[in-house]
């Protein structure tokens, strides 16, 4: 199992400037579980774009991209279901981009063993069955995971989606840097690494 960590550390002040222009894509039903702080983990395997290599957790800090990909509902566990009826007739429309929040990336896991995915069940919404099609996804059979500490900014900001936003990729550039400065932790710091110690401890058990 490879395994990193970032350098920063979410007891320190970050070494990063506070304006920031990527953006990761993930479901709009996950990015609303990070903001409520009802997980912490990112579960990728990587997009049809990103080529051979697969997805790779090359960014330590960014903003989250959320998208509305039809099949989300399904794929997520009955109180996520129920959360998703909810929050979906506030969706924006398909033109309009909506940022709300940020994320620093404090621990990363590549899972090579489904056992290791299923450790982690209880600290995220995905349903079982769709962690382990994308872990059998394409040529080969991992899956990575990163635990995130997750930031709210002051107010949300609403842009133009851009065409090239589109396409099936993590990590999209915006068009402009993001101030993100004032942005607030979801999580108190002690909630968080109560998280971050369970998904660490998750995966030490094997």
């Amino acid at each position: 199992m490879a395994h990193g960590r970032s350098p920063l550390d979410p007891c320190q002040s970050s070494p990063y400037s506070p304006l920031v222009r990527t953006a990761f894509k993930e479901w709009a039903i996950v990015v609303d579980a990070l903001g409520r702080g009802d997980q912490i983990l990112i579960l990728r395997k990587g997009g049809i774009a990103e080529g051979r290599g697969g997805f790779q957790a090359e960014h330590p800090r960014f903003l989250f991209f959320p998208t509305l990909f039809h099949q989300q509902r399904e794929s997520v566990l009955p109180a996520a279901q129920a959360r998703y009826d909810e929050v979906a007739p506030h969706f924006p429309p398909p033109e309009v981009l909506r940022l709300e929040l940020c994320a620093e990336v404090v621990a990363w896991r590549k899972l090579d063993s489904l056992a290791a995915v299923e450790r982690l069940r209880g600290q995220h919404i995905w349903r079982d069955d769709v962690l382990a099609q994308r872990f059998e996804w394409g040529q080969t059979q991992n899956i990575f995971a990163l635990a995130v500490r997750v930031s709210r900014l002051p107010r949300h900001l609403e842009l133009p989606m851009l065409p090239s936003y589109g396409g099936c990729k993590s990590w999209i550039e915006l068009a402009h840097e993001i101030p993100t400065d004032d942005a607030q932790p979801v999580l108190s710091e002690r909630s968080f690494q109560t998280r971050r110690h369970q998904f660490e401890s998750a995966l030490a058990a094997g």
